[in-house]
């Protein structure tokens, strides 16, 4: 197995090293060219074209992420579904939602209802209350704002508060604040305030965006898959095939979200007890099964000798070979979502908006 994937990754590096000069002719060298070809492929009514193009453009080069066609597409198909092109989107009924995500995560913290509804009399700088200025708030930043003033104004907010703020993502590209957080860094630009607010930027917004989408190596045949991950974190459509192989092998039906392991538990989860009753089969005991498990979050799992001795057990009992990436079967929860989306709904939505961008570029 391991003498296979190392011929078909030689194989590999000669056939990129054939496309080297096609990939170099496709991508622009200058700044100025890269800039005009994202204006063209904008959809045409994306009010201040060249704005976006200056901040996508500043994204890619600070990454070091190349400007190919398939990589700008996915960029903009991204941003097209979470936003349409908005920096900081409207959201019908917003206030209503924030109130009631307040609620729901004071509930879980065991804080007292009637404690959160007089935080919220409490008069915030502007004369109004903070329970009116949520039921005003129309998009996501001026949301968090109020909310930031708000566990900043009323006594012990910080204490009692702090982890009730209901916007967890936010931008053009509905990015993840955790993630900005995390890797805010290597931002490039001065933070006006913190990295949560840089988010609600433009600039921000697409730098965390692409970083979320594009800033990992993948094996993924498809950039599907890629938007996949973008719903359901790195590596999720990876993971999910695993998963699938291993239920395959072990016949222990397993949800395909991703979650090789459970974040931050000590004990095993649904992926890892089914990994371990094939223990005497893949010739590994259980802390080498948690341990190479661990690695599911890079691309060095794949490598792994429990990735391939599961996915051989899985395809001699299946007969034939198995696909390497799968879409994750996760239902989509958020306080804004009101119908039943799936992470796989999310990825073939994306990827039809790239496809129409891959023909704008090939003038189709």
């Amino acid at each position: 197995m391991r003498s296979n994937r190392f011929i078909m990754g030689i194989a590999m590096l000669l056939m990129l090293a054939g496309c080297g000069s096609q990939r170099t002719q496709e991508s622009p060298a200058r700044p100025a060219e890269v800039k005009a070809k994202i204006v063209r492929l904008l959809p045409a009514k994306t009010v201040d074209r060249e704005g976006w193009a200056t901040d996508i453009y500043a994204a890619f080069a600070a990454q070091g992420i190349a400007p190919t066609t398939e990589n700008l597409c996915s960029v903009l198909a991204v941003a097209e579904q979470e936003s349409t092109f908005q920096v900081d989107p409207v959201v019908p009924g917003l206030g209503k939602i924030a109130r009631d995500e307040i609620d729901r995560r004071a509930a879980a913290a065991h804080v007292p209802a009637l404690l959160v509804s007089a935080a919220l009399q409490v008069r915030s700088p502007n004369g109004k209350s903070y329970s009116d200025r949520l039921s005003a708030a129309r998009t996501e930043k001026e949301l968090s704002a109020i909310f930031d003033d708000f566990i900043g104004m009323v006594p012990m907010g910080r204490s009692l508060f702090g982890n009730f703020n209901p916007v967890h993502t936010g931008g053009p590209m509905q990015v993840s604040i955790d993630f900005a957080q995390s890797q805010a860094r290597a931002y490039p630009y001065p933070v006006e305030g913190s990295i949560r607010h840089e988010v609600f930027s433009r600039r921000g917004g697409m730098y965390f965006g692409i970083a979320h989408l594009l800033g990992y190596p993948v094996s993924y045949s498809k950039p599907l898959y890629r938007f996949a991950d973008f719903n359901a974190g790195w590596y999720a459509s990876r993971n999910a095939a695993f998963q699938s192989a291993v239920s395959r092998a072990s016949g222990i039906p397993l949800e395909l979200d991703g979650d090789l392991i459970r974040p931050g538990a000590i004990m095993p989860g649904a992926t890892e007890l089914a990994v371990r009753t094939l223990g005497k089969q893949l010739d590994m005991r259980n802390p080498t099964i948690r341990s190479q498990l661990e690695q599911g979050k890079s691309l060095e799992f794949e490598d792994s000798t429990l990735y391939e001795r599961v996915f051989a057990l899985a395809e001699k009992a299946e007969g034939k070979p198995l696909p390497r990436a799968v879409l994750p079967g996760i239902l989509l929860q958020s306080p804004k979502i009101t119908r039943k989306l799936t992470t796989a709904w999310y990825a073939k939505r994306v990827d039809e908006r790239h496809q129409r961008c891959m023909a704008r570029a090939s003038g189709r």
